[in-house]
Parts: C-alpha cells; structure tokens; sequence
C-alpha cells in the first residue's frame, strides 16, 4: 500500500519500468520454451497489475473518490487509518502537527501498521482523521 508522496513516485516508476519491460518483450519475445515464455511475460503482467492497482488506490483516495472503507476486522484498522489520512488530503506531517507528534513518529507508525501505538494512540488518531466505525461487533463463532 502507498503511504505519502514519496512512495508514489517510486511505485510509478516501477511500473513503468515493467510496462516497458513488458512492451519489448511483447515486440520480441526472447527464444526458449513456450511456457517459459508465458511463465515470464504473466509474471510481469501480474506485477504491473499490482502496481497499477496500488497507484489506482492511491490515486482514488487523493482525489476524494473514497468515502468509506471496508473493515472486517480490529486488524485491518491500521490500513484504514492510513487510507483516511490520505482520503482526508493529509501528509504524515500534517497529522502529526494535529496530534501533536513529529512527522518521524507517524512516519514509524504507518511503516509498522501502527504496532507500537497504544489503543489511546489509536482513537486519537481516529478522532484527527474523523474517522468513525459503522457495524457490528460479532462475539464468539
């Protein structure tokens, strides 16, 4: 998953470094085994797609497309708690300004999913985002 600015441009240009990989090698297919040949070109399709995907996801969440998010369980809340900062047009920066925290500590947050943070640290980052839960709690199985 993009984070910030930065990992954006680094994503983008991976991928266009596959598509140009995938282009030449569409334009002339390397000698060898068929399935070798198709092993190789779905390889790159695939890791194109995934990148391609992320930069969407990205991309959707910077212009605002993204209105709520699917959570399923307590463990994809920090996914989602990036997913909002960047839904709300905030970089690590500002959010840490608004928590009264350094950019470095969100930065550390958001590159460990949050593992270090406690459940107050949680809600309060919750809360600066505005971020609100709309569901159910299911107990037992």
């Amino acid at each position: 998953m993009i984070q910030n600015k930065r990992e954006y441009k680094i994503t983008k240009a991976q991928a266009d470094k596959f598509a140009e990989a995938l282009a030449a090698f569409e334009k002339s297919p390397p000698e060898g085994h068929p399935k070798t040949r198709k092993a190789y070109k779905d390889a790159l399709k695939s890791q194109l797609e995934e990148l391609q995907d992320q930069l969407s996801e990205y991309e959707a969440l910077k212009l605002g497309q993204t209105n709520a998010l699917a959570i399923s369980s307590f463990d994809e809340l920090p996914k989602v708690l990036i997913q909002a900062r960047i839904a709300a047009g905030l970089s690590q920066k500002e959010l840490g300004e608004k928590l009264g925290l350094k950019e470095q500590q969100i930065q550390r947050y958001e590159a460990t999913l949050y593992q270090s943070a406690s459940l107050t640290r949680l809600l309060e980052v919750s809360h600066a985002l505005e971020v609100r839960l709309d569901g159910q709690v299911v107990l037992g199985k």
